[in-house]
């Protein structure tokens, strides 16, 4: 629409050109304008459209263009290109209603994508929040009261803008009478406020449950009914109309944040038939069964009462990828498989982390540290893709730094793995094994892993037969493992798992390039129907949260941060985590002075016990930093930035430490002037663990 406008017009795309080239950097030379208007030749061509494919290779912003426009005094075009922006500025988090104790702190987050150049407001009520102008706002509840607790985020790019949903903020008072300042969520974690109340309705009435807790982070809810999730309840208040008995059942809430994870108490929900029937609602289990026999039969016995949903206490997943070995083939598919899973894996509420490359220390390490994570009744899931190999019914795992004439000595058992795991007393103990299982003629020794404990709740799923390869597909810089490629269409489902890694194996076998070369193979002592999709009910708050912190560690991130130069340039430091041992920093000038014509800011001395590439560090876009999942995290990062990749986090010895290197140039002067700051981040993602 914006092409029919402009081609046609007499402020057309030549005076855009114009306008737009006051900027030295948008100017088009005349060779270029005259390949703009060569466009008019063809079938589909169009002068504006080759002129913005110009502009937007010179990083030319929809907001610097609706100006130029606005200038030009194209009305029409100025609507066309507002409506543009508008419909490409998506809120992908929207700030949270929240109940909180008077006299802590409470956070609410938008956050969204768009052009570049969004800004934030938010709101109170109908009055703008002074100096509110970040996508987190703190809210201090010990503030004067009778201010709204209603609350909106406008997020702006230029004259255009969207609203967030309204988030209410609702300030209980301190139910703990010895406490002056009320509760506080940063020691305990999360707190429910309000318990759902069993209650008796009748068929045609309306369900309301409530459970109310407060956190920091701030809580999460899902309802459960008979243990099992129920589907889109996930607010505080749980709300059923024209109830059926159907609906009966024990409910409970599961609240959850970052860092911890609390139970409701469980509650009855008893439905009677609606007036019109006659006959009294049961109200025992015994009673249901008694109504449906004849007068001839007897009910059954408790026995034969359907079984409760198998539940897990928690669910934690290892996920490994091995390519760049220093002695072998390197391969290309763990790190896009290792990524797709661990996203799979989240959505199932697995606690996962995610490596890459790791030598055999690192690898016992990280297996030592997720063994930390399980307990009774966890479901354990260990994946790996890398080199391996299988000797007399014994799966080993090949480490990055393994030499090139490899035995067991230099490999991780998974059998050993299983035998720890074991120990731990898990609910599930699932091995998924992307990996080559060829003998090994080097290796002649018979490992004496001990006898498994008999449990009936195992689980192996190898991407291949015994004495056969696995293969990866290629799409360009992109690579999947054949068995990932189809385990990614069936994860989610609700299906026990063996019952799923058949319908994997069904799949495969439809592939016609590796038929009669790889195929899944499956051994389990399963017994029961367990299932990845099965809900987490945890023993005790206490463990729950000591395995939520372990595991937290491996994922936080430093904090972005501002850093203020002698010559007046801010510069933002940020941070993105590709997996939980690969972290990007990227650096953004967001204040200089006017005296100064041009400035950036350059990440230096990298600690050398890292894997980085520096001709691969602060480049101008994502995709220049070598790794082509570039288009999944850069969603979180703002743009015109140098971004950096940092490999290899488990390797360092002391806290990570490197230098910002700003240059800038003052107008009127040719030479560069530096500036260089220090910068320490602690020990970021799985650094904290120590695995070296």
């Amino acid at each position: 629409r914006l092409c029919e406008l402009l081609d046609n017009a007499s402020r057309g795309w030549r005076k855009l050109a114009e306008v737009a080239g006051a900027e030295k950097r948008f100017k088009c030379s005349a060779e270029e304008l005259e390949m703009c208007s060569l466009k008019v030749l063809e079938p589909r061509g169009s002068p504006t459209q080759c002129l913005l494919q110009l502009l937007a290779e010179r990083d030319c912003t929809l907001k610097y263009l609706l100006g130029c426009l606005e200038r030009m005094g194209h009305t029409q075009a100025c609507q066309v290109l507002s409506s543009a922006v508008q419909d490409t500025i998506r809120i992908t988090v929207q700030p949270e209603s929240q109940v909180v104790t008077e006299g802590t702190q409470v956070s609410l987050t938008c956050w969204a994508t768009g052009p570049p150049g969004l800004t934030y407001q938010w709101f109170c009520g109908k009055r703008v929040v002074p100096g509110a102008t970040a996508p987190e706002l703190v809210i201090d509840t010990a503030a004067p009261p009778g201010q709204p607790g209603w609350y909106i985020c406008r997020v702006n790019c230029g004259a255009t803008f969207n609203f967030s949903r309204w988030a209410h903020v609702q300030v209980e008072k301190s139910s703990s009478p010895g406490s002056g300042s009320g509760y506080c969520p940063t020691m305990a974690g999360l707190q429910i406020l309000q318990q759902p109340q069993p209650c008796c309705l009748a068929e045609g009435d309306t369900l309301a449950l409530e459970c109310r807790a407060i956190g920091n982070p701030p809580p999460q809810y899902q309802w459960f009914r008979n243990r099992r999730p129920v589907e889109g309840a996930q607010a505080p208040r749980l709300q059923v109309k024209l109830v059926t008995t159907a609906e009966r059942g024990s409910y409970s809430c599961r609240v959850f944040n970052l860092f911890h994870e609390v139970w409701s108490q469980e509650v009855d929900v008893e439905i009677g038939e609606g007036p019109g029937q006659t006959s009294m609602a049961p109200h025992t289990a015994w009673g249901v069964l008694t109504l449906l026999c004849s007068p001839q039969e007897h009910p059954a016995p408790l026995s034969a009462l359907p079984s409760p949903v198998p539940a897990a206490t928690d669910k934690v997943a290892l996920l490994i990828g091995n390519m760049h070995y220093l002695h072998h083939k390197q391969l290309k598919a763990p790190m896009v498989d290792v990524h797709a899973l661990s996203a799979l894996l989240r959505q199932l509420d697995f606690k996962v982390v995610s490596l890459l490359d790791l030598r055999k220390a690192e690898m016992e390490m990280a297996v030592n540290e997720f063994l930390l994570l399980l307990d009774k009744g966890v479901y354990g899931l260990l994946y790996y893709a890398g080199h391996g190999y299988e000797n007399f019914g014994n799966s080993f795992m090949v480490p990055i730094d393994a030499p090139s004439s490899y035995t067991s000595a230099h490999c991780l058992c998974v059998q050993r793995v299983l035998q720890s795991m074991q120990q731990r007393r898990t609910g599930l103990n699932i091995f998924l094994l992307d990996m080559c299982r060829k003998r090994n003629l080097n290796d002649d020794v018979i490992p004496q892993v001990g006898a498994l404990q008999v449990t009936a709740n195992i689980v192996f799923g190898y991407a291949t037969c015994a004495d056969a390869e696995a293969y990866e597909l290629s799409q360009g810089e992109l690579s999947n493992g054949i068995f990932v490629t189809f385990l990614k269409r069936w994860l989610l489902e609700d299906e026990k798992i063996t019952v799923l890694l058949d319908k994997v194996a069904e799949d495969m076998g439809t592939l016609e390039i590796t038929r009669g070369r790889q195929a899944l193979e499956l051994r389990s002592n399963l017994s029961e129907r367990r299932a990845l999709t099965d809900p987490i009910r945890p023993p005790g708050r206490d463990e729950s949260s000591a395995r939520n912190l372990q595991w937290a560690k491996a994922h936080v991130l430093p904090e972005s941060r501002h850093l203020c130069f002698d010559c007046g340039v801010t510069v933002q430091l940020g941070f993105a985590a590709e997996f939980s041992n690969i972290m990007i920093i990227y650096t953004r000038v967001v204040a200089a002075p006017g005296d100064i014509a041009k400035c950036e800011a350059k990440l230096t001395d990298i600690p050398e016990e890292l894997d980085v590439d520096l001709k691969c560090t602060n480049k101008e876009s994502p995709e220049e930093v070598g790794s082509p999942l570039a288009p999944a995290w850069s969603l979180s990062c703002p743009s015109r930035c140098l971004y950096s990749r940092l490999c290899g986090l488990q390797k360092l010895r002391r806290e990570l430490a490197f230098t910002i290197c700003l240059q800038y140039r003052y107008r009127g002067m040719d030479d560069f002037v530096e500036e260089r700051r220090t910068v320490s981040v602690g020990k970021p993602l799985i650094a904290k663990l120590n695995l070296r």
